[in-house]
């Protein structure tokens, strides 16, 4: 995983504008951008927006990613591997934005919609993706769907707008099946809960980072990182993880990293990191 042609991850940070100029790479040296949202739609996407805006290359490749939800932050990390895998010396820029507000439904008095407009915050993340760098190496990634599961997480089209839906039941299947899930994950990369060092979990609400620290047998409080973003930010949907995986870099969380995040489908997805 942290060969000569591991694929790096260069830089991040809470704000995509000084994403790439952090990591001394400069925007026109940039040969393709991941853009992850499920909460701002737009055509043209955000992606072909950034073109003039932040001076890249008129041949940049464009991957719009879309209805991922909070899973999108580990999906999204994963896909601009595989790009950068599949042409080493690329550079690949992930930007995850989410504007969860964009969802607020005035007229909607319903404890769900109340939960949700407490709970959930806007939020953007960026980071560089590279063969190439000295940064931790991405190693495997994989998602697992449930079946019979698609109305635990996602959107109801209102007369007024996206209604949000999500299952009060999340905290239990974490509880029932996810130590399951990821250990069949990680089997495949011949590798045991026992070989991780610091999990790096989405903190979808406090619930799920119980239930989470439950399933993978940590104690409680444990997720310290994921417990201080939702504290500070709420749930920013997909951009979340990247924020509690800057905080876990750095408290200096060395070793192997297992990210993990849950979204619509009902999805878990996945992804190995190496911080050296």
């Amino acid at each position: 995983m942290a060969g000569p042609s591991a694929t790096r991850f260069i830089s991040s940070m809470p704000r995509c504008s000084s994403s790439a100029s952090r990591a001394g790479i400069a925007p026109d040296a940039v040969d393709a951008v991941v853009a992850v949202s499920t909460t701002g739609i737009a055509t043209p996407g955000l992606d072909a927006r950034l073109i003039d805006r932040l001076g890249l290359r008129r041949d940049i490749r464009r991957l719009p990613v879309f209805g991922l939800g909070c899973a999108g932050g580990v999906i999204g990390l994963a896909r601009a591997a595989d790009l950068a895998r599949a042409a080493p010396g690329t550079r690949v820029l992930l930007l995850v934005v989410e504007l969860c507000a964009l969802s607020f439904r005035k007229n909607d008095v319903s404890k769900s919609n109340v939960v949700a407009t407490a709970l959930f915050g806007d939020g953007a993340a960026a980071a560089v993706i590279s063969c190439d760098g000295d940064g931790p190496a991405l190693g495997g990634a994989g998602e697992y769907t449930w079946p019979d599961s698609l109305g635990i997480m996602g959107w109801d089209v209102a007369e007024d707008g996206l209604k949000a839906v999500f299952s009060r039941d999340i905290p239990g299947l974490v509880r029932r099946h996810m130590r399951d899930v990821v250990s069949e994950f990680l089997s495949h990369h011949r590798l045991t809960l026992g070989d991780i060092d610091h999990f790096v979990c989405h903190p979808g609400g406090a619930k799920v980072l119980s239930a989470l620290e439950e399933a993978f047998r940590l104690g409680e409080g444990a997720l310290v990182e994921g417990r201080g973003v939702l504290r500070d930010y709420g749930n920013m949907s997909a951009v979340t993880v990247l924020f509690v995986l800057e905080r876990a870099l750095a408290a200096r969380r060395r070793g192997r990293l297992l990210l993990t995040s849950l979204g619509p489908g009902f999805t878990a997805a996945f992804q190995l990191m190496q911080a050296a």
